[in-house]
Formats: C-alpha cells, sequence, structure tokens
C-alpha cells in the first residue's frame, strides 16, 4: 500500500505519548483534563499498590517470618521504589545513554513500581510526562528540517544541465 504524497505531511512528525497522542503539540483535545486524569489515576493507582503492600507485610507478620524478613521485604521495596523514581524521573528528561541498562533495570523498576507511579504522578502536575523531552526533540527536527528545505532551490531533476 502506497502513501499519497499529497496527504501525507512533510516534514518531520511529533513522537505519541502514553494517554496523550500528539495533542501535547498544541495541547488540545483535552490536553488538560487528560493530564489531571492521569494525575489522579497514578495517585489513586501508587495508593492501592500501598494498601497492597500492606496486605502482603501483614501476611508475613501472620506467618510469623521473623524480624529479618520483615525488615528485608521494607528495605528492598523501598530501595527499589526510590531508583525506580529517579530513573523514571529521568527518562522524562533524557534518552538513557546505554538503552540495554535500561532493560537490565526492567526487573528492578518491577518490583519499585510505586516509585514509578509517584514519578509519573509528580511529572503530570507539570506537564504530559516526557513533553519536554520530546517537544525539544521536535523543535530541533522541525529546525533541521526547515534549514534543509530553504537550502534547496526546487527540483534537482528539472534544472537545465550546464553545456
Amino acid at each position: 500500500m502506497s502513501e499519497n504524497p499529497s496527504t501525507t505531511p512533510g516534514g518531520p512528525q511529533p513522537e505519541s505519548i502514553r494517554f496523550f497522542g500528539t495533542t501535547w503539540v498544541d495541547r488540545s483535545d483535552g490536553y488538560g483534563l487528560r493530564r489531571a486524569g492521569v494525575a489522579a489515576g497514578s495517585l489513586v493507582a501508587a495508593a492501592a499498590a500501598c494498601f497492597i503492600m500492606r496486605f502482603a507485610y501483614q501476611g508475613l507478620e501472620i506467618a510469623n517470618v521473623g524480624g529479618f524478613v520483615n525488615v528485608l521485604f521494607i528495605l528492598v521495596f523501598s530501595v527499589c521504589s526510590a531508583l525506580a523514581f529517579a530513573r523514571t524521573w529521568d527518562g522524562f528528561r533524557r534518552r538513557p545513554a546505554d538503552p540495554g541498562r535500561e532493560e537490565a533495570l526492567r526487573s528492578l523498576k518491577a518490583i519499585g513500581f510505586i516509585g514509578s507511579l509517584i514519578a509519573y504522578f509528580f511529572r503530570s502536575l507539570i506537564e504530559a510526562p516526557g513533553e519536554k523531552l520530546r517537544r525539544e526533540e521536535y523543535a530541533t527536527a522541525v529546525s533541521q528540517y526547515e534549514k534543509r528545505r530553504g537550502n534547496r532551490t526546487g527540483n534537482p531533476a528539472a534544472r537545465k544541465k550546464r553545456k
């Protein structure tokens, strides 16, 4: 299936953001409501996750596994949540230098999912999560495209050959 060049817009296209699509470019189509919904949803999800974690801790207490396991449970989830928060927050500001390392830390972020949810909440209070990074990349791509387009002086194939 070939695309019709007259209906395909020229130049770079903005990258889509989860829950926002490309509405972050001009902040249209309920952008503010979506941001409020994402903020509320991530906060509710984080609170629900904390509630579930409390049940898990109570289960350990009922099982009487001992103080060491209880402390280890709290320590592991606290450290993983802190690291997941930092990694998620950093991911909103810049692309990872080593994508392989980020892939290796996926399990850590899964364990510390509460930290990721909280980072998502705080970032959605400011902007769509990742919007600043994508806006900078999009503006750079548009300026480079305009610069390249400005240097061209028409269709090179249509030029007359010099003798």
